[in-house]
């Protein structure tokens, strides 16, 4: 008899399986389900390191700032953001972007105290808002979502009013996997006269993002999950570009000088995107990221959301099977449509259970209070891999 959770089949008809073998081999892993996290590094990463360090830092040296370094952070983001050129930059932390952004932002709509965002969003989110609300006098509208789905266009229209100066909102909620309605929230943001701030932290490289046809604002996102630029890879940021004359970096610096070079005395922004800048590209960091986005774009953003879909739906047939008859429930979305690249398992004991999983060679990720998100990337997971670390799972349970 055929079984129907064989993943085989699954990985015999894969058109991405190619891609796996691109990844650097971890002897010891039997799944790694924790992509929507970390990334696992290209091998390619490390000889590209390795010849950006002999070859172009180890021989062009200062030379090299006007050989392509200097351009790197305007080159690279807009490549899975649905921007058109002049609107991204690659730069800092998604911390430090996202205050720059906040706060460039609600300067932006003077006379307007509000925020709205999140209660459920992730906690940098939540910290870095109130932190520039504090700052600047303003009131936040933290807006009550349920922990299995996320925020929805109506609380947005109910949250609003004429005193918002920002709605600040992750396009995939980082607990849940709901993807948010980016095109319509931002709408009716915008019919109050609010800005926009989208969180992508947990979209990009996983599912297609379409900022302009959205009508962003702005939008952060950070370069070391799906996109797989490695432990603190640089962030990106978005302005587009008719907000980008009146933009106030709060954190300005020589790079975002319209003359850097000039060492005048007074601070004049660049025109345009640069002006979001402020020290000096990190563009060792940026290597690593720029081999990833390579493979996406060879991949193709679609084919990559099919395989997501593919795996998290897996994820979801093994979990009902092998998982539910443990007390073990989805706190994801079943909708394909709404489903962003992971699935939140929740189960009382959970916590428990991390250090076996991990002696085993299966690395979920863990959220209190009891919470696992398994997180297959499309790239780099295959089925078999997720079969075997939820095999290992059930079987932990079965033991429990």
């Amino acid at each position: 008899m055929t079984d129907p959770l064989d993943p085989a089949p699954r990985d015999a008809g894969d058109p991405l399986a190619g891609f796996r073998d691109r990844f650097s081999p971890a002897p010891d892993v039997v799944a790694y389900l924790d992509g929507n996290s970390l990334g696992r590094p290209p091998a390619a990463t490390a000889d590209r390191l390795a010849a950006f360090v002999r070859d172009e830092w180890g021989t062009r040296l200062i030379r090299g700032w006007d050989e392509g370094w200097w351009q790197l952070p305007e080159e690279l983001g807009a490549l899975v953001l649905g921007a058109a050129a002049g609107q991204t930059v690659v730069a800092d932390s998604t911390t430090v972007l996202l205050h720059k952004l906040v706060r460039a932002a609600v300067a932006l709509r003077p006379g307007r105290d509000g925020i709205v965002t999140d209660a459920g969003d992730f906690p940098t989110d939540r910290d870095v808002v109130g932190g520039v609300a504090a700052e600047r006098g303003l009131r936040v509208h933290a807006v009550g979502t349920d922990p299995a789905g996320g925020i929805t266009p109506d609380q947005v229209a109910a949250a609003v009013s004429e005193r918002t100066a920002l709605v600040c909102l992750s396009h995939v909620g980082y607990r849940s996997g709901r993807i948010a309605d980016a095109a319509a929230i931002t709408r009716i943001a915008h019919d109050a006269g609010a800005l926009v701030l989208w969180d992508l932290s947990h979209s990009a490289g996983a599912i297609p993002v379409e900022l302009d046809a959205w009508g962003a604002d702005l939008a952060v996102g950070c370069g070391y999950k799906y996109l797989n630029g490695g432990p603190g890879a640089p962030a990106f940021g978005y302005v587009r570009s008719g907000l980008q004359p009146g933009i106030e970096n709060p954190l300005p610096g020589w790079v975002g000088r319209a003359e850097p070079f000039a060492m005048e005395r007074d601070f004049t922004p660049a025109t345009g995107i640069r002006r979001l800048l402020s020290g000096t590209p990190p563009v060792l960091a940026a290597v690593g990221l720029q081999v990833s986005l390579e493979m996406i774009a060879e991949a193709g953003i679609d084919a990559v959301r099919a395989k997501s879909l593919a795996l998290t739906g897996y994820v979801l047939e093994i979990a009902d099977a092998w998982l539910a008859p443990h007390g073990v429930t989805v706190a994801s979305p079943r909708e394909p449509s709404v489903r962003g690249g992971h699935v939140m398992l929740t189960r009382p004991g959970f916590r428990d259970l991390l250090a076996p999983l991990h002696a085993a060679g299966v690395l979920p990720d863990f959220r209190d209070p009891d919470g696992l998100r398994i997180g297959p990337a499309a790239l780099s997971t295959s089925f078999a891999e997720v079969h075997a670390g939820l095999g290992v799972l059930r079987d932990l349970l079965d033991r429990t």
